[in-house]
């Protein structure tokens, strides 16, 4: 099968960082490819500014002009490179396209260069695709696996810890004990966020409100555990177990399946609020319950989790809101000030001092849903170390 530019590229890069300069034909004769394809690479990398070319010679940016073969180099050297931080993330639409943004604005602030790769939620292809950023030239990476199961930390994660560079988890928890834990990470406090709905909700009136979730990714399942731990810290008991949930167009009768139960529980006198996760499969649950006949909020308070497209619903509903864009902006700046406080060497390498676990927390966004007047509640994207 014919290699892709991208995937020759990543490996030229490869040589080029392990080496620090080199000949075209040196290239040309370990990539198995013609002297004019490496030319033409060159061209093309060097124009995006990940090479230098000197003197018939590639060049790692901010290499010195010594020549391949070892000689003595020749005047001064360049001016200080562009630092480089790579991010992996498992999407770039809905959830992550925020956390991205803020890593790209805390990087441009900090003059450095942010190289993104995205998985598509495909654990295994991950390992891969960190090699493909360090190959562009990353010397510190922004993690967020493409985990989607419970058991995938443990499956797909130990390669995490082996990276030989700065490495800064986010919107993600290794498995305490285990190898991931003992890294710089920082992630929204989802157990936070599902407290302060579910305290919303009885202080409106309401009995403990049933839980509504899919199971499908980092953020469901950390709903879910959010859900007992609020349970447990106020001293109730849900009247139903969590209902499932699933996308409606992946499993439409699923999903009918969930807004049936929810339905029953309302008519049934065994729930007035609910909190679901997410807010797309909230809207289309709020949608489903009218044609049923249960009215939001009239009938049923309800919180959706994640406030992504959630102000947006018929009826603008409540919601919780993950602090997206200041996750990707602390990681950046947690993994920028870990690379210029000295050399790399290991994940979290390069930093005096110990790793941190940075928390954020959520606010809920109070809108017309749940009953209550619109607020916020409260304003706590704050950081819990």
């Amino acid at each position: 099968m014919r290699e892709r530019a991208a995937e020759r590229h990543d490996r030229l890069l490869e040589l080029v960082r392990a080496r620090g300069s080199a000949r075209v034909s040196e290239l040309a004769a370990q990539l198995g490819v013609s002297p004019v394809t490496v030319r033409r690479d060159v061209e093309f990398l060097a124009n995006e500014g990940r090479l230098d070319r000197v003197h018939g010679s590639v060049s790692w940016p901010g290499a010195t002009d010594a020549p391949p073969q070892g000689g003595p180099a020749s005047g001064p050297g360049p001016a200080p490179r562009e630092l480089v931080i790579g991010m992996l993330a498992p999407n770039a639409t809905y959830y992550f396209a925020e956390v991205i943004r803020g890593a790209h604005e805390a990087a441009a602030a900090a003059g450095t260069r942010l190289v993104l790769r995205i998985s598509d939620y495909r654990p295994q292809e991950d390992a891969g695709r960190a090699a493909g950023l360090l190959a562009a030239g990353a010397e510190g990476l922004l993690i967020a696996p493409g985990w989607k199961e419970p058991d995938d930390p443990v499956e797909h994660g130990a390669w995490i810890a082996g990276l030989p560079v700065p490495t800064v988890l986010l919107e993600r928890r290794g498995v305490p004990g285990r190898e991931l834990d003992d890294l710089d990470r920082v992630c929204s406090d989802h157990s936070h966020g599902v407290l302060i709905a579910v305290r919303h909700l009885l202080g409106l009136g309401h009995s403990t409100p049933l839980l509504v979730a899919r199971a499908d990714s980092p953020t469901a399942i950390a709903v879910r555990a959010g859900y007992r731990y609020a349970l447990d810290a106020l001293g109730l008991k849900s009247p139903l177990p969590p209902i499932g949930s699933v996308s409606a167009e992946v499993d439409p009768a699923g999903f009918e399946r969930a807004v049936q139960a929810l339905r029953t529980a309302v008519l049934a006198g065994r729930a007035t609020a609910a909190l679901v996760h997410n807010d797309v499969d909230a809207i289309r649950i709020v949608q489903r319950l009218a044609e049923l006949g249960v009215r939001v909020p009239d009938d049923l308070a309800l919180v959706a989790y994640d406030d992504e497209v959630a102000a947006l619903a018929d009826i603008p509903l409540t919601a919780v809101a993950p602090p997206k864009h200041e996750v990707g902006r602390y990681a950046a700046e947690l993994l920028i000030e870990r690379l210029r406080r000295g050399p790399g060497g290991g994940p979290g390498a390069g930093a005096e001092g110990p790793r941190r676990h940075v928390d954020l927390l959520p606010r809920l966004r109070v809108r017309s849903s749940c009953g209550a007047p619109s607020e916020t509640l409260p304003n706590t994207a704050t950081p819990r170390s």
